[in-house]
C-alpha cells in the first residue's frame, strides 16, 4: 500500500476502507427487517433533528409567553419541562410529538408494534439528557431509541 492509498482510506473513513475491503453494511433499517425507502423505512437524521427542533420551538413560546409572561430566565426550565412532557404523552398516546407528525414521523417498537410506557419513559428521559440522542448506531438510531428498543420511521 503506497502513502496516497493510506492517507486516502484514513481521509475517508473506516466504514468506506472496511466497504472497500468488500465488508456489506447494509441500508439503514435493514437490521431490522424495515423498507429500504418510502413508508416504514428509518427516518433520516435531517427530519429528526427537525422535528426535535419544531417541538422545542414550540415549547418554547408555550413557556415564553403563557408561563412565564416574557421572563426570559425562567422560559429555559419551563421549556425543557413542557418538552419532556409533551415527548412522553404524545409518543406514549398517538407515537409521535406534533413536530415529528408535520415531519411524517412516528416512533414504534423494534417488533413494530407500540412503545409501552415504561419504555416511552425510559426514552424521553435520554432524550431530555440530549448526549444520549447524539450517539448513533449504524441504522441511525440514537442511544435514546437504541435503549428503549425503538425506531423512528417514515409514515
Amino acid at each position: 500500500m503506497d502513502k496516497r492509498q493510506a492517507i486516502g482510506s484514513w481521509l475517508s473513513g473506516p466504514r468506506a476502507a472496511a466497504e472497500e475491503m468488500g465488508v456489506d453494511f447494509g441500508y439503514p433499517g435493514q437490521q431490522l427487517g424495515l423498507p429500504q425507502r418510502g413508508t416504514g423505512s428509518v427516518a433520516r437524521f435531517g427530519r429528526r433533528i427537525g422535528a426535535v427542533a419544531l417541538d422545542w420551538i414550540g415549547c418554547q413560546l408555550i413557556a415564553y409567553g403563557l408561563i412565564t409572561h416574557g421572563d426570559l430566565a425562567a422560559a429555559g426550565n419551563w421549556t425543557l419541562g413542557l418538552f419532556v412532557a409533551l415527548s412522553f404523552l404524545t409518543v406514549a398516546t398517538v407515537g409521535s410529538t406534533p413536530g415529528k407528525r408535520l415531519l411524517g414521523l412516528r416512533v414504534i417498537a423494534e417488533d413494530g408494534g407500540r412503545l409501552g410506557v415504561v419504555r416511552v419513559l425510559v426514552r424521553t428521559v435520554l432524550l431530555a439528557l440530549v448526549v444520549p440522542a447524539l450517539i448513533w448506531d449504524r441504522d441511525g438510531r440514537g442511544l435514546h431509541d437504541r435503549l428503549a428498543r425503538a425506531v423512528q420511521v417514515r409514515i
